[in-house]
C-alpha cells in the first residue's frame, strides 16, 4: 500500500511546487506589463542611487561605485562643511574620518556620463563645490538638492551656474487641490529651481502633470520597496531616488 501512496504524494508535491512557481512568474509578468501599459516615463527619466545603495556605507566611495555599476544615471551623496570650511561627505557634523569631496568627485569622474546629486547638509563656501567639480571636469554633471526656500538666494549668489531642486514639505491635506498645486508650481518657479524634490508618498499624478506643463521637474525620494516602485512609476516622475537601483532598472527594462 505504501509503495503506491508514496509516489502519489511525491507527484502531488511536485505539481504543487510547479503550480506555485508558475503563479509567482505570472504575477511578476503581469506586474511589469501593467507598468509598461500605464506609465509613460519622460524621455529624460533618471534613476538615482541614494548614498549607501546596495548595502554599502552611506557617503562612501563604494556607494558611488555600486550605484554606477548597477545602472544608476545619478549618484547621490551628502555634503557637509567642516569647521575649516572644507566640503566632505557626511549627513551630520563631521567627525574627522569622512571622504572628501575631492575624493568623491575623482571617483565619479571614472564613470562616463554619471551625474551627481549633491545633497547640501550645511552651508559654507558653496563655491568650493563648483571649484572641485571643475577640477574633475564635472561642473556640467552636478546639481544640488537639500535646498529650501530660505537657502535659494545664497545658492544663486555662490553658484549661479548650478541647477538645484527645491526641497519642499508638501501639505498632505491640500496636495490634491488645484489651488495648492498651482501655488506650489509658482513657488518653485519663482525660486529659480529646476523642479521639486520631495518624499514619494506626497507626490500625485496631478502634481507631476502640472509641473511638467510648466517646464519643471519632479524628483522623488527614497523609494526602496519594489511594490512602491511600481506605484510611483505609474505617476511617472522625472527621477526616482532609491537604495536599490538594480531593482528599479529591472522593473523599467
Amino acid at each position: 500500500m505504501n509503495k503506491i501512496i508514496i509516489p502519489i504524494i511525491i507527484t502531488a508535491l511536485v505539481i504543487a511546487i510547479l503550480a506555485t512557481a508558475l503563479v509567482i512568474i505570472f504575477k511578476k509578468t503581469d506586474s511589469k506589463k501593467a507598468i509598461s501599459e500605464t506609465a509613460e516615463l519622460p524621455d529624460n527619466f533618471t534613476c538615482t542611487a541614494h548614498t549607501g545603495c546596495m548595502g554599502t556605507e552611506d557617503n562612501s566611495l563604494e556607494a558611488i561605485e555600486m550605484g554606477a555599476k548597477h545602472g544608476a544615471d545619478i549618484v547621490e551623496f551628502d555634503v557637509y562643511f567642516t569647521e575649516n570650511d572644507e566640503p566632505v561627505l557626511s549627513h551630520d557634523k563631521p567627525k574627522g574620518k569622512e571622504v572628501t569631496l575631492d575624493e568623491a568627485f575623482k571617483k565619479v569622474s571614472e564613470y562616463k556620463n554619471l551625474k551627481v546629486n549633491v545633497d547640501i547638509k550645511s552651508y559654507g563656501s558653496l563655491e568650493k563645490i563648483v571649484e572641485c567639480a571643475e577640477k574633475h571636469n564635472l561642473k556640467d554633471r552636478i546639481f544640488f538638492t537639500g535646498i529650501f526656500l530660505k537657502d535659494t538666494e545664497a545658492v544663486k549668489k555662490s553658484c549661479p551656474d548650478i541647477d538645484y531642486y527645491l526641497n519642499s514639505d508638501i501639505e498632505k491635506k491640500r496636495k490634491q487641490t488645484d489651488e495648492y498645486i498651482e501655488s506650489l508650481v509658482k513657488t518653485v518657479k519663482d525660486s529659480g529651481a529646476v523642479g521639486i524634490n520631495c518624499h514619494y508618498i506626497n507626490v500625485t499624478e496631478e502634481m507631476v502633470t502640472a509641473f511638467r506643463e510648466n517646464g519643471l521637474l519632479v524628483s522623488v525620494w527614497t523609494v526602496n520597496k519594489e511594490s512602491d516602485m511600481h506605484k510611483v512609476l505609474k505617476i511617472a516622475p522625472d527621477n526616482i531616488t532609491t537604495r536599490h537601483p538594480d531593482v528599479l532598472k529591472d522593473i523599467i527594462e
